[in-house]
């Protein structure tokens, strides 16, 4: 079946992460993603992490529902195939710093001036007219910068912690998806093509007042020093393992109380109020950790669950794919990629109803489609090979 967005083209010149995990979104849904890449210097991500087969992991998860072709943009030739695969295209979206894109002869500009509705996206990490504009980033130094790593410390007073996975990247990876889909959305109601600029920076920023930047919010009365609301997180240590429970309504503290079998904590001044709770965080959670420290993982959970109190167990990653409420979702699938063999991914989060995509194209090899995408453009193959033998394409 075909996917929401099938029969638009993305011309995606993108490398490592925040734009490929961007594009195979895209890509997911049905568009024709073409990936472009050097001939000598092709995606970091091919040759980062674990690997097999000439495919990494990384570059596996990031490059789905793609085809890939190479090209030397630092040639005349080179950029002429692109300007004629631009022809044909609605989306161009590219992750170089700031200022290179011109220099190579594919600003917008030059897009533009042979596809003039395209809609033209921009991943960088400060954005194009910041003092850091000309610096190289990664995902740690958008965490630093933007601070993610207090809020992961917990508090202002404690010392700054990474989240262990790439949030910027991915996050920046997924408003640009969106973006780029309300962009297509603008230009079926108006013919208008345009620019979309997303920073690495921003995406993060924004994601994440919307529940970390309550002491900044307040004009005027912004608090100077935030302190953890808590000494522990909710995940609690039982007999045989690890659970989280979260109690967030009165109903369900109440419940949780009976369950904990202290009753009495119903009759206590400081846990009477949501508010109240949270001003006495700390003191509520020792006394629960204290409690569920009497019984098993397993028997916790089987309690809490008949009471209504929301709970799961804390779960490592192979444990994770295996468990029957992830099974259930079908979200993880495996598949027989030709050159990478079996492998197992994680598929859209989104559930369309009446248009859902087939997966059926595993990322690709380093110019696998150049052939059947010069033949679409009209290149001969005594051309073809001709480019080959002088370096333009691999």
């Amino acid at each position: 079946m075909a996917g929401p967005l099938s029969g638009y083209r993305i011309l995606d010149l993108t490398t490592v992460i925040s734009g490929p995990f961007a594009t195979m979104l895209l890509g997911d849904q049905g568009a024709d993603v073409i990936k472009i890449e050097s001939v000598t210097t092709p995606d970091h991500a091919r040759g980062a992490g674990h690997g097999e087969n000439q495919l990494t992991a990384t570059f596996l998860n990031n490059n789905r529902s793609k085809r890939g072709m190479t090209l030397d943009l630092k040639t005349d030739e080179g950029r002429k195939i692109l300007l004629k695969l631009v022809e044909t295209a609605d989306v161009f979206i590219q992750n170089f710093r700031p200022g290179v894109v011109d220099r190579l002869g594919v600003g917008e500009e030059q897009v533009r001036a042979v596809k003039p509705d395209i809609v033209y996206a921009s991943i960088s990490g400060f954005g194009e007219n910041n003092p850091w504009s000309h610096k190289p980033v990664y995902d740690p130094i958008i965490q630093a910068i933007s601070g993610l790593t207090t809020i992961q410390a917990g508090s202002d007073e404690e010392r700054p912690k990474l989240v262990r996975t790439i949030l910027p990247d991915k996050l920046t990876g997924m408003t640009a998806a969106q973006a780029i889909a309300s962009a297509l959305t603008h230009r079926e109601r108006t013919g208008e093509g345009q620019h979309v600029r997303i920073s690495m920076l921003d995406a993060v920023i924004s994601f994440l007042w919307s529940s970390d930047m309550g002491g900044q919010t307040f004009v005027g009365r912004e608090v100077s020093v935030q302190k953890a609301a808590t000494f522990i997180d909710l995940v609690y240590e039982t007999q045989t393992g690890y659970i989280s429970v979260s109690a967030m309504t009165n109903g369900q503290w109440q419940a949780l109380c009976r369950t904990l079998d202290h009753v009495e904590w119903l009759d206590d001044e400081r846990f009477k109020t949501p508010a109240l709770r949270d001003k006495y965080a700390d003191q509520r959670l020792a006394m629960t950790q204290e409690v569920l420290l009497t019984k098993s993982a397993e028997q916790w959970l089987e309690l809490l669950d008949a009471a209504k109190v929301p709970c799961a167990p804390v779960l490592k990653r192979k444990e994770m794919i295996e468990h029957p409420v992830i099974t259930a979702s079908e979200l993880i699938f495996e598949s027989d990629h030709p050159v990478a063999g079996r492998i197992r991914q994680a598929g859209p989060a989104a559930r369309f109803s009446k248009s859902k995509p087939e997966l059926d194209r595993g990322a690709p090899l380093l110019g696998q489609h150049n052939s059947e995408l010069l033949d679409e453009i009209g290149i001969p193959a005594l051309e073809q090979e001709r480019l080959r033998r002088e370096g333009v394409i691999s």
